[in-house]
């Protein structure tokens, strides 16, 4: 019997689509209390022995503000740590900051996708595993990194890759609600046909990454804010090169996630028999081996998923270069020796965060952000980057551990003919506890 003959399915989730933020709650009456996953999830740990570890990671975080305090949420920090107390408590408090500077607890209220991440960033929830795990899909493989990236703005994107994740703890919940399996954890299917060596060197004119630290950024964002959070990950097609590309990843796991991927080369018949001993057939498209199809009959089933594809230049940023703000300040910056302008922002309060956008006119430029301790010694918050400022806004912000001076440097030293036009809005923001 299927997880679907048991309880009603779950509505699956499509990326494109925006959620409220809130999750929804469902009658006792259309949970099963009866419901029993084909299969069990297993725990990892030995919940006797963790007792402890848990009572004293409770006392050690007592003084956060946790949305969640249960001992199942505890516990997920601590399996990421291999049970060490205070790695867990390092990691939870840079992850709840991380969280207050990335805006993560509103994010599904105050960010909306655009029209390119709808239409060409391929992820999608398809149904539920035989463990009662939301299962998605990414086909990576066919995903236009290098289109996405010429048409996307840092902001947008760390905005957007916030807001997926997000979405996955929203869609898990109410799977959880409606099966009444507590779970906590998704299933990953990331299909790597067509997959190259380009999709992690490309670097677009005027993007603020390559392809390939986009991937890595999605990962360590995933793993170090969501921990023990994914049951599965299936690699199918994956290329001669996967081994080498794994290699850069694995060091970001837990010891204990290792175990949890399945990788599968091009044998269709293999990853599909895989595929199936884990996730009941009509719970995904017919596309990878399921038996699900839109109502359509199509097996990519595309109104639960996207399969990427190529980005149309109309998105292209390059094409829209960016407006100055009728708030923005300017200032001039000349070439060659001499081209270096500082602009210093007094700090009084720990905790303080600076945020800051600019562009140029006449070309890119090189900045960096730094602090001016008490020995008169600067410490660099943003290193020297040299930006296409002039296609791309250039946003950021950072978050001040210590009251000061801080100091942000534009250098056009390195341009010979051309002096440059910065347009820009740079503001110290007390935090939200001060008086």
């Amino acid at each position: 019997m299927s997880v679907t003959d048991v309880v009603r399915p779950v509505q699956p989730i499509s990326f494109d689509q925006q959620f409220a933020g809130e999750v929804p709650k469902y009658m006792r009456s259309e949970c099963k209390n009866n419901y029993k996953p084909k299969l069990s999830v297993e725990r990892g740990y030995d919940p006797i022995k963790a007792e402890n570890a848990i009572q004293q990671f409770r006392n050690a975080v007592k003084d956060c503000d946790l949305t969640d305090s249960s001992d199942e949420y505890l516990v997920k920090w601590l399996i990421a740590q291999d049970f060490d107390v205070a790695r867990a408590e390092k990691m939870l408090r840079q992850s709840l900051e991380w969280r207050r500077m990335s805006g993560a607890d509103g994010i599904l209220d105050s960010y909306t996708p655009n029209e390119v991440v709808k239409q060409y960033f391929s992820m999608g929830n398809v149904g539920l595993d035989k463990f009662g795990c939301p299962v998605f899909v990414c086909a990576l493989g066919r995903m236009d990194l290098k289109g996405l990236l010429s048409s996307l703005t840092k902001k947008e994107y760390f905005n957007y890759l916030t807001w997926m994740l997000e979405t996955f703890v929203v869609v898990i919940t109410q799977a959880n609600n409606q099966t009444g399996c507590r779970t906590r954890k998704q299933t990953f299917i990331i299909d790597l046909d067509q997959f190259a060596m380009r999709h992690l060197t490309s670097k677009p004119v005027g993007s603020f990454m390559n392809a390939g630290a986009a991937i890595i950024t999605m990962i360590q964002n995933y793993l170090a804010n969501y921990p023990d959070q994914f049951r599965r990950i299936f690699i199918i097609n994956a290329p001669a090169m996967f081994p080498w590309l794994f290699g850069f990843i694995k060091p970001l796991l837990a010891q204990n996630d290792v175990p949890k991927f399945k990788i599968f080369g091009s044998n269709k018949k293999e990853w599909i028999s895989a595929l199936q001993e884990e996730i009941e057939s009509d719970q995904f498209p017919s596309y990878y081996g399921g038996s699900m199809t839109d109502p359509d009959g199509d097996p990519k089933c595309p109104s639960k998923l996207n399969l990427g594809g190529e980005v149309p230049r109309s998105f292209y940023l390059r094409k829209n270069p960016p407006v100055a703000k009728d708030y923005m300040e300017t200032l001039s910056i000349s070439a060659g020796i001499g081209g270096k302008k500082r602009l210093e922002y007094n700090v009084d309060d720990a905790h303080s965060t600076i945020r800051w956008e600019f562009m140029t006119e006449g070309g890119d430029i090189s900045y960096r952000v730094y602090n001016k301790n008490n020995k008169n010694n600067s410490d660099d918050l943003v290193p020297h980057c040299r930006v296409d400022s002039h296609l791309v806004m250039e946003e950021g912000l950072i978050s001040c551990d210590q009251p000061g001076k801080y100091v942000f440097e534009f250098d056009n030293s390195y341009s010979y003919l051309r002096k440059k036009k910065l347009r820009y809005h740079i503001v110290v923001e007390q935090p939200e506890n001060s008086q």
